[in-house]
Order: C-alpha cells, then sequence, then structure tokens
C-alpha cells in the first residue's frame, strides 16, 4: 500500500465531478438551477451531440461581477450561503459551491458574464484546470453564457459509458421538462443540433400555467387532471392530480417539488401511494404535479450530492398533509352533469386557447379546508390491537335525487349482455360497468360499516364446514374476535377446519373458502407489516376482496328499479368513478358525440 498524501486539486475536482457529472443532463441541471438562483427570466439551453460535444446555456440573470470570475469557478466558493444558520435555512437551488469547478474539471469550459454595473461583459476558460489568464473583456448583454465543450475529454473511461446522442438528449429534455415547472414565470428554450427542441413562452395566469402543464405533460393528462390547492399547518400543497382513471404502466408522470425543488423522497412518494391505495391497482402508477410548500428551516436539503434527497424536521405531520389532501380529494369526486369525474366544488374557468385538438381543461379550485381522519398511531400496541386499526367518520350522504331524469347518471333504459347499465341524462348517454360500480358502492359502504359499531352479519341457516391447512386454522381461531368486527363469525371445529357461522348479508351465496384464504393473507401482510399505513392497507385489501365477492356478477339481469338504485348509489359514494383497481365505472357520451358516430349534420 501506497503512504498517505494529499490529492491534488486537479483530481480532486475530478472525483467531485463523479458525484455533480454523472452525464450531460446533469451538467445542464446544475447550470440551469445557477441561472433560476441569479435571477434569470429567460434562459436557452443549446447542445450539440447530445451535450457531449457542446452545451451552451444563456440566462438574463444578475451576472457575475469581473473581480469574482476566477473565485466562481474555486470549490467551495458560493454566493448563498455565508453560516451554518443560512445553511438550516436553504432558499437557493445550488450551495455546495462545487458544481463549476467539477464541471470544467472534465471539459473545455467558458463563461462569459456581465452584470447590470458593467459597461461590457467579461470572459474566462479553463480546459481542465482554469487558465491563468486573466478575464478578458468580452461583448455579451447582461447575464451569464457558459459553454461547455468536449464533455469527459480528459477522462476517456468515463465518456465510453455515456449512451448514444439521442438518449443523452432526451435526458437533458426531460430535466428541462421538469425545471420548466419549477417557475412559471420563466422564458425556456432548448435546441440540438442546431435545431429547435422545445420553446415555453412565460406562464403569468392560470390558464398559460395550465398550457405550460400540458406541454410538458401531455393534453391528456391535463383533460383527466383536476387541481388541488390545500393549506395548514404552516404548509401548503397545490397542483394538479390525475384521476386513477389515468393511472400509467410505468412513474413517467410524478411530478413532485418541495420549495420549487424536484425531489425523490421516500416519505412523501408513501403518502401519495397510500392517498392513492384505494382507488388504483397495485401494479399502476398515478401521475401529478404537486408542489409543497413550508418554511425552509422545517426541511433539510443537504442530504445528497445532486440534492433530490430532502429530510423533513417533523415528517409524519409532513406524510398525513400529503396523504390527507390527495386522498380527500380524490374521495370528492362525484359524478356531476355534464363532467366525468368533476370535484364537488368546482367552478369551470375560461380555457386558455390552445392548438385545436386541445381537449377542455377542467378547474376545481379548493372551497376552504376540508378535514380529514387523522390516522391514530399505534406503533407499539398495534400487534396486541385489534381491528380495525383506526376509525375512520363516515361521509355525509349526498340527498337522494328525487328525479331521475335531472340525476347526475340519469334513468337506466337497459342492461346490455348483462354488464353494462345503459342510462339516458340531460347531457347524453351513459354507460356504466354494473360489477365494477357495485363493487366501489359496497366497499365504501363496509369501510363506513367497519369505521363504526362493525359489518353487520346474517347468520346462516346451515353454517358451512370449511378445510383449510392447520395453520391456517390457527390463525383464523387466533383473530375471531377481530373477525366479528368484519361480519364474520366462525370458530374452529377440528384440526384443520372452521365452520363459519355467519356472514355480512351481501356474501351468504359467496365463496366463503376463497374468503377465508384472503383473511389469512390479510393477516400475514398485517403482521408483516413495518408501517401503521402497510397494515392498513392490507386491512382495505380484505375489504375489497369482501367487496368484489359481494357484488354484482356478469350476466346477472337486473330490473330497471334495480339499475336505478344502483346509479343512485354511485352518485353519493366517494371515489365512484373508479373500481378499487382504478378502472372507470361509468362513461359520458354527450349528445354531440352520438352525433358525430352517425355523421349528422355533416
Amino acid at each position: 500500500m501506497s503512504t498517505i498524501r494529499v490529492l491534488g486539486e486537479q483530481l480532486i475536482n475530478q472525483i467531485a465531478a463523479g458525484e455533480v457529472v454523472e452525464r450531460p443532463a446533469a451538467v445542464v441541471k446544475e447550470l440551469v438551477e445557477n441561472s433560476l438562483d441569479a435571477g434569470a427570466t429567460a434562459i436557452e439551453v443549446e447542445l450539440e451531440a447530445g451535450g457531449l460535444n457542446l452545451i451552451r446555456v444563456r440566462d438574463d440573470g444578475r451576472g457575475i461581477a469581473r473581480d469574482e470570475l476566477a473565485l466562481a469557478l474555486t470549490r467551495h466558493a458560493t454566493s448563498k450561503i455565508h453560516d451554518l444558520d443560512d445553511l438550516e435555512r436553504v432558499t437557493s437551488f445550488g450551495f455546495r459551491g462545487e458544481a463549476l469547478p467539477s464541471i470544467l474539471s472534465v471539459s473545455r469550459f467558458a463563461l462569459t458574464s456581465r452584470t447590470v454595473e458593467g459597461a461590457h461583459g467579461w470572459r474566462v476558460t479553463a480546459s481542465g484546470v482554469p487558465d491563468e489568464v486573466p478575464p478578458q473583456p468580452a461583448a455579451h448583454p447582461v447575464g451569464t453564457t457558459i459553454e461547455v465543450r468536449d464533455l469527459f475529454f480528459n477522462t476517456p473511461a468515463r465518456r465510453k459509458f455515456m449512451k448514444a446522442d439521442g438518449t443523452e438528449f432526451r435526458h437533458v429534455d426531460q430535466i428541462l421538462r421538469r425545471l420548466a415547472l419549477t417557475r412559471f414565470d420563466l422564458r425556456l428554450k432548448l435546441g440540438h443540433n442546431g435545431r429547435r427542441s422545445f420553446e415555453l413562452p412565460r406562464a403569468d395566469n392560470e390558464g398559460a400555467r395550465a398550457a405550460r402543464i400540458a406541454q410538458v405533460c401531455g393534453d391528456e393528462f391535463l383533460a383527466n387532471a383536476v387541481s388541488l390547492d390545500e393549506q395548514r399547518l404552516g404548509l401548503r400543497l397545490w397542483g394538479w392530480v390525475a384521476l386513477p382513471s389515468f393511472a400509467r404502466a410505468q412513474a413517467d408522470l410524478q411530478f413532485l417539488y418541495v420549495n420549487g425543488r424536484n425531489v425523490r423522497d421516500k416519505l412523501l412518494g408513501h403518502a401519495l401511494r397510500r392517498a392513492y391505495a384505494d382507488v388504483l391497482h397495485s401494479q399502476r402508477h398515478p401521475a401529478f404535479v404537486l408542489f409543497l410548500e413550508l418554511d425552509p428551516a422545517r426541511v433539510d436539503v443537504n442530504v445528497h450530492p445532486q440534492k433530490t434527497e430532502v429530510r423533513f424536521r417533523d415528517a409524519s405531520v409532513i406524510h398525513d398533509f400529503l396523504f390527507g389532501a390527495v386522498h380527500q380529494l380524490l374521495r370528492r369526486i362525484r359524478p356531476e352533469p355534464g363532467q366525468h369525474h368533476r370535484v364537488e366544488f368546482e367552478t369551470p374557468a375560461a380555457a386558455p386557447a390552445f392548438e385545436p385538438t386541445q381537449a377542455p381543461i377542467r378547474y376545481a379550485p379548493s372551497a376552504g379546508t376540508p378535514s380529514w381522519p387523522v390516522r391514530e398511531r399505534l406503533p407499539e400496541a398495534r400487534e396486541h390491537s385489534p381491528w380495525p386499526l383506526y376509525r375512520e367518520p363516515s361521509p355525509v350522504p349526498d340527498p337522494v335525487q328525487a328525479d331521475s331524469d335531472e340525476a347526475p347518471l340519469g334513468r337506466a333504459i337497459a342492461q346490455i349482455r348483462g354488464v353494462f347499465v345503459l342510462a339516458e341524462n340531460r347531457h347524453g348517454l351513459v354507460l356504466v360497468d354494473a360489477h365494477a360500480a357495485h363493487e366501489r358502492v359496497i366497499y365504501e359502504r363496509f369501510k363506513r360499516e367497519l369505521a363504526a359499531d362493525g359489518i353487520a352479519s346474517q347468520r346462516l341457516l346451515l353454517p358451512e364446514t370449511i378445510v383449510v391447512g392447520e395453520g391456517e386454522a390457527d390463525e383464523l381461531e387466533a383473530q375471531a374476535e377481530s373477525l366479528r368486527r368484519f361480519g364474520l363469525l366462525l370458530d374452529r371445529s377440528g384440526p384443520d377446519t372452521i365452520t363459519v357461522r355467519a356472514v355480512p348479508a351481501l356474501l351468504v351465496k359467496a365463496d366463503l373458502a376463497a374468503l377465508l384464504r384472503t383473511l389469512c393473507g390479510g393477516f400475514d401482510a398485517a403482521e408483516s407489516a413495518e408501517h401503521f399505513g402497510e397494515a392498513l392497507d392490507a386491512q382495505h385489501r380484505i375489504l375489497a376482496d369482501m367487496a368484489c365477492r359481494a357484488a354484482i356478477k356478469a350476466n346477472r339481469r337486473l330490473s330497471l328499479p334495480e339499475m336505478d338504485a344502483l346509479l343512485r348509489d354511485m352518485e353519493r359514494t366517494p371515489n365512484a368513478g373508479q373500481c378499487n383497481h382504478g378502472r372507470p365505472t361509468w362513461v359520458q357520451i354527450d349528445a354531440d358525440g352520438l352525433d358525430r358516430l352517425f355523421l349528422r349534420g355533416r
């Protein structure tokens, strides 16, 4: 082993570059964030070969004074913090003072900048190490331009790990689109190999902000999203939340910002997954653009070199606030005349002028600060506590519509293939998946009953004895008292047999053997859960399975009164727009849509 020695400055910077400069997209992120910290309102990014040959970032920010240019290229030199108090209340993007020296250590680097007070700009250059030449005068408007050429020219092993130019460009494009949502007042341009990739104008009003969301996330996202703005406990959460029916196969439309900083945080991610747990299949991913604002002193952003992770001072409060705001928003979505998936307190606003193919945009401004259930914390006592794990207040039902012709889902007129209910409302045609809709209605009913006095049960005329494994029999016997709350009365009748004596009325004809297997799986998940929320999710999975087994089955012929009763139940049931797996329960085809199907008026 060699002797201990102090590393050279260039090698130190190159090691730091390994953390900061992963690929061209990381360079763009650091430079654009510096521009934002400098107060830029317009940023232009130009690339060649995906950024490997050239990255040029221009901004109209405050600029850097001549006497500070050399200092800006020195490690641990920054204008963004001065003492420990500043570090505990970071409001800027970058603050470590490592980005510029790390980038120049692996590139041919040039920085040109001019301040408002300067008569002209000044330029410094570097190729792996700063040049000894003092700053030179240069023609330049107020602001800064940084050029990064031949990235990793002096570390060829690193360059070999880069992907194709198109792949590297897509990473830059994604980074910039995420940053574009950080500042709506920012004008942002991206060019590649001499061609303009995109240009985002300033977004100074609600319509323009929605237009930017549509440009970054796609028109379909905005057409399937409702807006959110919730404030309490010194916290604010605002943005757009997509409906469960717009769930994705991958988590590619999840934009979460903390004080304007795009983060990937496990705590916040868990809160959002739980908020969607009741309405989304476990293998699907929700889509959202959400901004969390709080006192900078309550969040530590100095936990990751690339500043993509954060740590909260009061993590449980933040988690519950995020979960409660999104969960309650999803619960408030009800069928409403002429609009699929509208929010109860929604007030339409004028849609911005988009291209002709743009779908209509719907806004749902927050009305007050609705309350949500505060979860009782039982981290130590949970293993000794019977289910349910917490009590949730029952929602106040909407008044039953006396005139079904004016009801949101209208009046039932037929059933198709024993699966779909066909209804007519004043806007056109409504198609309802009877099983999916009934499953949601029963599931929410079971949740309310369980949170109150327990699910009502009905004794079987002939108790049913079911053969299970001996281990399963032991587990069901141990949980027998808790299962009474689920409307299930059973006892052990042999080493490997369980006798079921009462079940919820809707499950009298269900496959009870399969139900018992589901119950055992739920107990296993609850016992192995590391968090209270995971145990609660296991409980809800059991309720969802019970609801699925109790719901209307395919090819079950319904009378018109039965169909109308289902429609009315849907209108007053939370989350009625989708089943427990996130699939839509109904669709609306308006009169214009029907006319287009038959080319009427053409």
